[in-house]
This record gives C-alpha cells, sequence and structure tokens, in this order.
C-alpha cells in the first residue's frame, strides 16, 4: 500500500484542526470562512509532499480533536500530549514545547504561580485538554470549571467570572489585546510538547506521519510556519 494510502484511507487527508478566537502556536483561527494557522500549514506542506486532497476538521479544544481521532474519524492531528491522550491515540514527534499558565483578571493582586493555589481560588479551563488536567492537579486548594472553547474562557474573563484562566502562555499572547488590565502570571504548571498523532492501530500511518515532521523540522518547514504566525521566539523541538 502507498504512503498516501496508509496516511488517508478514504483518498481525503482528514487533518483534525483546533480553532480559537486568536492564533497561537498551536490554536488556527478562522477568517472569512477559510482556517488558517501554524498547524495548518503543516498540514497543507503534508498533503502536498503525499499528493493527497486535503479536508480541515474544526474543533473547539483538543478534547474533541482527540476523540475524533481515536475514533477514525480524523487521519491526522496535533495536540498536546499527555497520558491521558496516549491510552486514545498514538503520538509521534513534537514540533514545539508549549507551557501552561494562568491569567488573573485586571482586578487580581496574584503576579506569580506560586501565588496561584490558594483556598477557594476559581479556575477556568478548556474541556478535555491537557492543561485542565494540569491545573485540576496543581489547585488542590481550588477548583476548576470546563469550558467548551477559548470563546468562552475569553468572556469569562471579561465579565472577571473566575480568578485564574488556563491556557499555553503562546495563547495569552494574543488574547490579551481582548481583556484589558489582565495578565499572565510569571511561571508555568506545566510544559508539554504538541506532538503530531494518528489513530490507534496504524503503526504504519503513524511511521509515515513521523517521518513527515522529522523531514519538516529538518528543512525549515516548521520554522517557517511558526515565523509566519509571529512566533519567531519559539524553538522548534529537535
Amino acid at each position: 500500500m502507498s504512503a498516501a494510502a496508509e496516511l488517508a484511507p478514504t483518498g481525503r487527508l482528514r487533518a483534525a484542526v483546533v480553532t480559537a478566537p486568536a492564533a497561537s502556536a498551536f490554536f488556527a483561527v478562522e477568517m472569512n470562512g477559510a482556517v488558517e494557522g501554524v498547524t495548518v500549514d503543516l498540514f497543507r506542506a503534508m498533503a502536498s509532499e503525499f499528493e493527497i486532497p486535503l479536508d480541515l476538521v474544526r474543533f473547539p479544544n483538543s478534547g474533541e480533536a482527540t476523540e475524533a481521532t481515536a475514533a477514525g474519524q480524523c487521519d491526522v492531528a496535533f495536540m498536546p500530549q499527555d497520558v491521558e491522550r496516549e491510552k486514545k491515540v498514538a503520538f509521534g514527534p513534537p514540533y514545539i514545547v508549549i507551557e501552561s499558565t494562568f491569567l488573573v483578571p485586571a482586578g487580581s493582586d496574584l503576579k506569580s504561580i506560586e501565588q496561584a493555589n490558594f483556598p477557594g481560588a476559581r479556575a477556568v479551563a478548556i474541556a478535555g485538554t491537557t492543561t485542565g488536567r494540569s491545573a485540576r492537579k496543581f489547585l488542590t486548594l481550588g477548583s476548576v470549571t470546563d469550558v467548551r472553547g477559548v470563546d468562552e474562557m475569553v468572556v469569562l474573563a471579561q465579565r472577571e467570572e473566575g480568578d485564574l484562566f488556563a491556557l499555553s502562555r503562546d495563547a495569552f499572547v494574543t488574547l490579551l489585546p481582548q481583556l484589558p488590565g489582565a495578565r499572565v502570571l510569571s511561571g508555568g504548571f506545566q510544559q508539554v510538547g504538541v506532538a503530531i498523532a494518528v489513530p490507534k492501530a496504524r503503526p504504519t500511518a503513524l511511521a509515515i506521519a513521523s517521518a513527515f515532521l522529522t523531514r519538516a523540522k529538518a528543512t525549515g518547514i516548521v520554522r517557517s510556519a511558526l515565523d509566519r504566525a509571529g512566533y519567531a521566539d519559539l524553538d522548534v523541538t529537535p
């Protein structure tokens, strides 16, 4: 069987894309009906290399993208890797490492991650994500409420309906303009690789996808995608 057929058994490469109101090194954004971002650039490069038509399947969070990939509804995805996800999908190498931390609303006195675990702390996280799971482990004195997507989180942060809002540090860079006076705490409670993933029980597809990402890192495709999105300061993982 050809590499294209192994990657895309339906004849089209169904790629899971997580969207948000503002782009990050992982989140894509929707503009005028199209979707753009680092992962979109990487999927386009993959589809072009293997000469497969590309279908971008959009999700509001990485948890839903994980479930769709695990169920074989998507052929390939990028997502933060953790033990829970490894039970559902097969991971290849990461292209970046991200740090999860908290944003605090304008009225907060908190400045560092060490101050965030206080009695009664109310945090908001995205459902089904590595950041949400890690926030729960970190906040032994507080609680975490899940929302479906970043857009819902932004609304709650604008209303200051919560003490802490959990996301990756790079995502907050583009969200801060929507949240006047809000601040991102120094330090983080999780560092995790954003890796390529395929459904389990497809080892050949995993090997092909992993080899593609390794080439994309070596040839500058990943670097160019990050630079184009405004993340020249983020390192590509070795």
